[in-house]
């Protein structure tokens, strides 16, 4: 994504206003040398004032660009979990998002739904993953039915298996609604335990999942990474 131009006016309207005023003053050299004083000093009030009367938010815009480059606008958070799911699925995916976050207070959470716009679908996948200590695949009748689909949990598979922190990270799942039949899961899917909504022993298994201290350890290797990788990037 390139770098756009600023949006920042190379020449600001107090600046501007200092210029026009400096103009009629030079027009006036006939007047004495106090009137001249007085007058630069008006002009340099007017551009303060002008400055002074500017909205919060451009003050606080016009600090922001140079503030930027020193540190970053907004730090990214790692998720407890990221939902691939099924174009059709993506109702029943918020509805699970709020499913866990709000019942179990296992949060932050998305769905890939949810993901940035305007980026390929290989880097969100990628940021989802590995930006999240859980991927769950909402295991429904709509999920084999989308190539895509078939491609983001073959890819989580393969992530957890080749990075040692990501193993078991790959929580299959039956939703209440249009769940996926046993017989009809993908065999590399059948070799996991699948989260089933409908069971009793649903509350248990999440508990059992999502734990904090394995959470910890996939954020602090996480941060890690990324410091490692700006480190080189600045180098």
């Amino acid at each position: 994504m390139g770098i756009g131009k600023s949006k920042t006016d190379p020449c600001p309207l107090s600046l501007t206003w200092g210029k026009s005023h400096s103009v009629d003053t030079s027009q006036r050299q006939h007047k004495s040398d106090s009137k001249k004083s007085e007058e630069t000093s008006l002009s340099d009030a007017a551009a303060h004032s002008n400055t002074a009367e500017m909205p919060t938010g451009e003050q606080e815009g016009a600090k922001g660009v140079e503030e930027m480059p020193e540190e970053e606008a907004e730090e990214e958070v790692f998720l407890k979990f990221v939902i691939l799911h099924a174009e059709e699925d993506t109702d029943e995916a918020l509805r699970v998002q709020n499913l866990l976050e709000n019942d179990f207070g296992i949060k932050p959470g998305i769905i890939f739904a949810e993901m940035p716009c305007g980026r390929q679908h290989l880097q969100n996948l990628d940021d989802a993953v590995n930006g999240s200590a859980w991927t769950i695949l909402l295991l429904t009748k709509n999920f084999l039915r989308d190539t895509w689909c078939k491609f983001q949990f073959y890819t989580s598979l393969m992530n957890s298996v080749n990075r040692q922190h990501k193993y078991n990270s790959v929580i299959p799942m039956r939703p209440l609604n249009n769940p996926l039949p046993r017989e009809r899961t993908p065999f590399a899917l059948r070799t996991i335990n699948a989260l089933e909504e409908e069971s009793r022993g649903f509350p248990t298994q999440v508990e059992r999942i999502f734990q904090d201290s394995v959470y910890r350890t996939q954020r602090a290797i996480w941060k890690e990474t990324r410091n490692t990788v700006q480190r080189q990037f600045i180098a």
